[in-house]
């Protein structure tokens, strides 16, 4: 558990930042006149039927607690690696976000049978996001 002595190295601002940044890439990547269009028609979804969920903070609650928590993590492993520059820390996280994050879409929507493309426009909001978090938080380091 010697990686969790790491947290107290962590620069809290960055982690912020970070989470800050992955959000609004979020919000920008599913706004309707970007790919927010195209991701309600390949779920099978209007903007009505999104507008209209149940749910409230029990959506977003979750997710938000999520996107920090992987800030977090990515502040833990940049620091234990020594990853000291914005090029390191994107690097790494866009590494980190194609094999665990775009890999768990690429197996969790091929078994659900969604289409390519949900899986494709999740994929991409991770790895933009992943990547923009971790250059945040390496270049702050």
């Amino acid at each position: 558990m010697d990686w969790l002595s790491y947290v107290s190295q962590i620069n809290w601002l960055a982690v912020l930042l970070a989470f800050v940044a992955s959000m609004a890439i979020g919000f920008v990547w599913y706004m309707p006149a970007v790919l927010g269009n195209r991701w309600m028609a390949a779920i099978g979804k209007t903007e009505d039927d999104l507008k209209n969920m149940s749910g409230g903070a029990g959506i977003w609650l979750p997710m938000m607690a999520a996107a920090a928590l992987t800030a977090i993590l990515l502040a833990v492993l940049i620091a234990r690696l020594g990853l000291d520059n914005a090029l390191a820390g994107g690097l790494f996280a866009l590494v980190m976000g194609l094999v665990f994050r775009a890999g768990g879409h690429v197996i969790h929507n091929g078994f659900a049978g969604r289409p390519a493309a949900v899986t494709l426009i999740d994929s991409g909001h991770d790895l933009v996001a992943m990547a923009v978090s971790g250059a945040i938080i390496g270049g702050m380091s």
